[in-house]
């Protein structure tokens, strides 16, 4: 969806109180070709200073470093300050974008623009006040669906023992699933079944305020007996997925329940990161095995797991790693 001139205009008007007139901006024909076919432009003023509105039209969402780094490019074409416009931002990129310092308007949702001191949200922020995160259980219904089938009707007592959770989890899942209007909840006969709404993306995106890290602690410890066969998450499983360097020490993914069987089996011992025979290790919400291929996490839990890391390459390698992902 391309983002309506129109729509900001009326959006920045109804949000600030400011009459916003745009034109076209002739320094466009001097750009590379592909900054050109990614973007439009037009000339505007904000409360005095001039802007140069940076407008996606692509239908695919591209990672925040991204956007920074064709900001910092057209930066060094002219001297007005720049601001990212785009008709659709997921809520993580959104969160990105700010972190990033790429002064952003999605019309009709939220305004950032620190160099106008100003931060309006209302929209994402009600949202994440209303809905609180969704529990463990339910995020799994929602990783089950986007991993293996978004279209796939869904049952209780079928999920119950494919996910390893009891009948009346499952159906509490639903319950939430069905109040933060996912997903839809019919009944056939005596079963209650749940359908999700729109394909991967959608779902993905529309779950974003809802889905947290499932990583409930990380641990440094010595290489211990039992620890090797965890699947290998973190920012070891992410230099799998991506061009990141493979960090100095392994990071591997263990269930509460199998965290719990190691110590009882094993005395562990924490160690500085700096020890040579140092693992991370991380305990997750759910068994991080469940959607594992090859010994790895699946890539959206490891999203989840390492969004809130503030490196630059941790996050320009997320974006990389979810650019592949085929929806």
């Amino acid at each position: 969806m391309r983002p309506d001139i129109h729509e900001l205009e009326r959006y920045v008007y109804e949000a600030l109180g400011i009459a916003v007139k745009t034109k076209p901006w002739s320094g466009a024909s001097r750009l590379p070709h592909f900054l050109k076919e990614r973007y439009r432009f037009a000339q505007t003023e904000l409360l005095g200073f001039h802007a140069l509105l940076v407008i996606d039209i692509d239908p695919e969402e591209q990672s925040p470093a991204t956007v920074r780094k064709h900001m910092e490019m057209l930066q060094t074409k002219q001297d007005a300050d720049l601001i990212y416009v785009r008709a659709q931002v997921t809520a993580y990129n959104r969160k990105r974008l700010i972190e990033q310092k790429v002064p952003f308007i999605v019309p009709g949702n939220q305004m950032y623009l620190p160099m106008l001191a100003i931060d309006l949200r209302e929209h994402f922020r009600r949202i994440r006040a209303e809905v609180p995160s969704f529990s463990p259980s339910t995020q799994v219904v929602v990783l089950y669906a986007l991993l293996r089938d978004a279209g796939q009707v869904l049952i209780p007592t079928e999920m119950a023992p494919l996910l390893g959770y009891s009948t009346m989890t499952m159906t509490r899942a639903f319950d939430e699933l069905e109040t933060a209007s996912l997903a839809e909840v019919t009944v056939r006969g005596r079963e209650r079944c749940l359908r999700f709404n729109g394909g991967r993306r959608e779902i993905w995106e529309k779950a974003q305020p809802f889905l947290r890290s499932p990583v409930n602690k990380r641990l440094m410890i010595r290489r211990t007996e039992g620890a090797e066969g965890a699947v290998r998450a973190g920012l070891t499983a992410l230099a799998h997925y991506s061009m990141l360097a493979a960090p100095a020490y392994a990071t591997l993914a263990l269930s509460r329940e199998d965290w719990i069987a190691l110590r009882k089996r094993h005395k562990i011992i924490e160690v500085p990161a700096q020890d040579p025979d140092a693992y991370e290790i991380e305990v997750w919400w759910y068994p991080p095995a469940l959607f594992a291929e090859h010994g790895i996490v699946d890539q959206l839990s490891l999203f989840l797991s390492l969004k809130a890391d503030r490196d630059e390459r941790t996050e320009t390698a997320l974006g990389e790693m979810m650019e592949k992902i085929k929806w």
